[in-house]
């Protein structure tokens, strides 16, 4: 069994932000358990920030770009050491890699960095993984860890994605304002549970929240790997969700229909830029057909975009049933939106979004 652990800041520091060691400890103990057993662990961890605020004694988290670019580079070394530590008690090797948005995107990228996780495992390391914070500009980075782990377990065709969090799982509502909240211990490929819009994060150490996981959970979902979001300080907790326990956490089936990396990152990880609304007939052809969309078949464009952004397709009604990437601006195809190709002026591509581009959900 291949297994990806991801855990959140708020699971892996104190409340002065410090790193919490027995925490790493816990949780490095599990994953030498499991590799005891003959299974694969990766480790997608965040605390890197947090890290870097306790280290240079910061009274508080800064929010500007730089400076958290400034104390991602700070702390990072420090988680390391923290994990490297834990390891080398059982005899393993932990090995730093840290990923940006493009190693998902461009082709390259996405095999090279496969390739090197899958080499990091065959030598026997235990990959801890983390994204670039200190290089990744705000406008092309994810800023939780939650899709990243998603997206690995993708990429190196996991068994089973566990995120460990500081609560029980997945509520019908907020447990911390609603006493007569009910953790739901299954959700299935294709319920709605998936699509709900749940909240960001409460504390202020993180910066992912269940809105992110739930987006991690359809990723994963989709790409055919179980996941299971638990609290991180439950005894056992990586282990029983490695082996199904139905008693931790909350668990997502693995959907039946998988998609490629491309596909996925337009589908649940890019960030839209707009959305683009349509007629019934061509959400009949899109849904039903998997043709291309049309200028012919749009009936308003809403946000401003330009060619190669992603958007939300939706019906008249304002329901999202699509995302894809774009092959026009946003002036574009409002100029366009309800003429025939033959309508369009020269040098307007007649494709609003390519069927190869478009992922219908």
């Amino acid at each position: 069994m291949r297994v990806v652990a991801k855990i959140g800041t708020s699971s892996l520091t104190t409340a002065s932000g410090d790193i919490a060691t027995a925490m790493v400890q816990s949780l490095c103990d599990q994953v030498a358990q499991l590799r005891a057993a003959g299974h694969e662990v990766l480790v997608v961890s965040s605390g890197a920030v947090a890290g870097g605020v306790a280290a240079l004694g910061l009274s508080q988290r800064p929010t500007d770009t730089l400076t958290l670019q400034a104390l991602s580079a700070v702390g990072q070394s420090r988680l390391m050491s923290v994990y490297n530590a834990a390891l080398a008690q059982h005899d393993l090797v932990g090995a730093q890699v840290l990923l940006v948005p493009n190693d998902f995107v461009d082709r390259m990228q996405y095999l090279h960095a496969r390739e090197t996780l899958q080499r990091l495992l065959s030598l026997g390391c235990v990959p801890i993984i983390n994204e670039n914070d200190a290089i990744a500009s705000d406008e092309i980075r994810y800023g939780d860890n939650d899709r990243i782990a998603a997206l690995v377990a993708h990429s190196i065709d996991a068994d089973v994605l566990v995120l460990l969090t500081d609560i029980d799982g997945l509520y019908t509502a907020d447990p911390q304002r609603d006493e007569s909240a009910q953790l739901v211990s299954r959700v299935e490929a294709d319920d709605e549970l998936l699509s709900v819009r749940a909240g960001v994060s409460a504390g202020e150490r993180g910066s992912g929240g269940m809105a992110s996981k739930l987006a991690a959970a359809r990723i994963a979902s989709w790409s055919g790997v179980r996941t299971v979001i638990a609290r991180a300080s439950a005894a056992n907790v990586l282990l029983d969700a490695a082996s199904e326990s139905a008693a931790v956490g909350t668990t997502f089936v693995a959907h039946d229909r998988r998609l490629t990396a491309r596909k996925l990152w337009i589908a649940f990880a890019a960030q839209s830029s707009g959305t683009v609304l349509v007629d019934d007939g061509a959400r009949t052809a899109l849904t039903n057909r998997g043709v291309s969309l049309l200028h012919a078949g749009v009936v308003e464009v809403r946000g401003d975009f330009v060619s190669g952004d992603t958007v939300e397709v939706a019906a008249q009604d304002g329901e999202v049933f699509a995302r894809g990437l774009v092959g026009v601006t946003a002036v574009q195809a409002r100029a366009g939106a309800g003429k025939k190709s033959a309508e369009l002026p020269d040098g307007v591509n007649h494709e609003v979004i390519h069927r190869d581009d478009l992922i219908v959900f």
